[in-house]
C-alpha cells in the first residue's frame, strides 16, 4: 500500500508523509501544514464504473460557437484595463498583496463603483472584519453604496447565500479566513483555502456571478495557499509598492482573457486609493536636475509603454567580494551587462560596488531595459550626466550588440508626449520613427558609450 502524504508545503505544493521544517524542493522554513487526504475510490482503470463511461464527444475547433467575451465597466478605468477592458461575467479574479497595502480598500472602491452602474447586486462577504469595521471603513472612503455585506467565515452558509438570491458580483475579503465545516483544518491551511476556493469558484460560475477573491502574500512575497490557487481563477492581480510609500501598483500576472503585464499606479490617500491618469509622468517628475547615474528608461508594461527613471550608483567596494544590488531591475541582466561594460566599453568595475534602483516602485523585468541600465552605469562610472531630455531603450547581447525591441513605435510616441526631444535606440524603421523626437541609433556598446557624451 503506497504511503500517503499529510503534509504539503504552502510555497510550492511538495508533500510529504511527515512534517519537515525544511522544504527539499523550494528550501523555504516551516511552510508544511497538515492537509485533509483525499477520498479513496475503487475505481481503476479496469474498473466496470469506467467501462460503463462512453467516450467524450468532440466537436472541429473551427465550428465552435465563437461568443466572444462579454464586459461590463466596473467604474474603475484603470482596474479595468488592467482587467483587460472589464468586468467579466463568470471570471474569477485573485487579488494578493501584503498586509496594509490597501487590498480591502481598493475592493471596497471597486464595489461602491459596480454598485452604482446598475450591473447587478454585489455582495461583500467580510470574513475578516465586522461589518460595524466595514461601514466605519466605507465612510471614510466616501463608498457607502448599494452593498449587501456578510460578516461570515464559514463555506456553507455563503455557499447557500449564493444559491438563494445569486448577485452579480461577489466579493470575499479573504479567502484564507474562510473554513469549511467539511474539514477539520484550521482557516488558511491548505486544505481550506484549496477546497473553498475551488468551491467558490464553482459556484459563481454556476450562477454567472464575477468572483473576486482577495488572498494574503507569504513573507518571501508569493501568495499564501496552495500553489492550485493560482491555477483555479481566471485572473491574478498583484497590489504592490511600499507601505511608506503613497504609490501602488496593480499588475495583471495571469488574465485568461486580456494581456498580461497590464498595470495601474494609484496613490493612497486618507480618502482611498486615487488613479494615476499619467503615470509616467509622475514617475519622472521627481527627477532631479542632471546627476550623473541617472537615465529614463522607456519600458512596456502590457500594451502601456512608461517613462521610468533608471538611477545608478558606483563607488569604490570596501570589501574583498564587491556588492551587487538591484531594486526593480532583474539582478542578473544587471550582472550581465557589468560583463559587458568591462569587456566592450572599457570600463573598470572589478572594485566598484554597484547599486542600481528603477525610481517609484515598478517592477521592470523586460531586456529593453539594458540600454537604460547601461548608459546609467556608464555615467556613474564616469561621473559625468547624460544629456538632457534624453531617453533609452534597448536589448544588449553578450558580444556587446544592441538589439531592437518590441514595440518601438509606442515608446517613442510616449517619449514624444513627455517632452523628450532625443532617443537613444536600436535600429528603427522609418515607419516607427515619430515627428519631433531626435533619433541617434546604436548598434553597439561602444556607440553607446560616444552618443551618451
Amino acid at each position: 500500500m503506497a504511503k500517503t502524504s499529510p503534509y504539503q508545503c504552502t510555497n510550492c505544493g511538495y508533500r510529504s508523509p511527515k512534517w519537515m521544517g525544511r522544504c527539499p524542493q523550494c528550501q523555504a522554513w516551516d511552510t508544511f501544514e497538515e492537509v485533509e487526504a483525499a477520498p479513496k475510490t475503487k475505481a481503476g482503470f479496469g474498473s466496470p464504473a469506467r467501462s460503463r463511461v462512453s467516450a467524450a464527444a468532440t466537436i472541429p475547433l473551427t465550428k465552435v460557437k465563437d461568443e466572444g467575451v462579454a464586459r461590463r465597466p466596473s467604474g474603475l478605468g484603470l482596474f479595468d484595463r488592467v482587467l483587460g477592458g472589464g468586468v467579466v461575467s463568470g471570471a474569477a479574479t485573485l487579488v494578493a498583496g501584503e498586509p496594509g497595502i490597501g487590498k480591502s480598500t481598493l475592493m471596497l472602491q471597486l464595489s461602491n463603483a459596480l454598485a452604482g452602474t446598475n450591473s447587478g447586486p454585489v455582495l461583500y462577504v467580510s470574513a475578516e472584519e465586522s461589518p460595524r469595521q466595514l461601514r466605519l471603513r466605507a465612510e471614510r472612503l466616501g463608498a457607502l453604496g448599494h452593498i449587501a455585506v456578510a460578516g461570515e467565515t464559514e463555506l456553507e452558509p455563503i455557499l447557500a447565500l449564493l444559491d438563494e438570491d445569486p448577485p452579480s458580483v461577489i466579493l470575499v475579503d479573504s479567502i484564507q479566513a474562510v473554513r469549511s465545516l467539511e474539514l477539520s483544518g484550521p482557516p488558511g491551511s491548505v486544505g481550506q483555502v484549496r477546497y473553498c476556493a475551488e468551491a467558490l469558484v464553482t459556484a459563481s460560475k454556476a450562477k454567472d456571478s464575477a468572483l473576486f477573491l482577495i488572498g494574503h502574500v507569504t513573507k518571501d512575497g508569493g501568495i499564501a495557499g496552495p500553489k492550485a490557487l493560482e491555477h483555479l481563477v481566471d485572473t491574478v492581480l498583484t497590489f504592490e509598492g511600499e507601505g511608506t510609500t503613497g504609490h501602488r501598483v496593480l499588475r495583471a500576472q495571469k488574465n485568461r482573457f486580456g494581456p498580461t503585464g497590464e498595470v495601474a499606479i494609484y496613490q493612497m490617500r486618507d480618502t482611498g486609493l486615487l488613479p494615476v491618469l499619467d503615470p509616467s509622468r509622475l514617475l519622472v517628475a521627481e527627477k532631479r536636475r542632471q546627476r550623473p547615474g541617472s537615465a529614463i528608461l522607456s519600458s512596456l508594461h502590457g500594451t502601456r509603454p512608461l517613462l521610468v527613471e533608471v538611477q545608478a550608483l558606483v563607488h569604490p567596494s570596501p570589501l574583498p567580494t564587491p556588492r551587487r544590488m538591484t531594486v526593480g531591475l532583474d539582478s542578473t541582466r544587471a550582472t550581465l551587462l557589468t560583463a559587458v561594460l568591462e569587456r566592450f566599453a572599457g570600463l573598470s568595475l572589478a572594485g566598484m560596488d554597484l547599486f542600481l534602483n528603477a525610481v517609484g516602485g515598478l517592477a521592470v523585468r523586460e531586456p529593453a531595459a539594458d540600454l537604460a541600465v547601461a548608459a546609467a552605469l556608464v555615467s556613474a562610472a564616469r561621473d559625468r550626466p547624460l544629456p538632457p531630455e534624453t531617453a533609452f531603450f534597448g536589448e544588449v547581447g553578450l558580444l556587446g550588440e544592441v538589439r531592437p525591441v518590441s514595440h518601438t513605435g509606442p515608446r517613442l510616441r510616449e517619449m514624444r508626449h513627455l517632452g523628450i526631444r532625443r532617443a537613444i535606440v536600436p535600429p528603427t524603421e522609418a515607419s516607427e520613427r515619430p515627428k519631433g523626437l531626435e533619433l541617434h541609433e546604436v548598434d553597439d556598446i561602444e556607440a553607446l558609450a560616444e552618443a551618451c557624451f
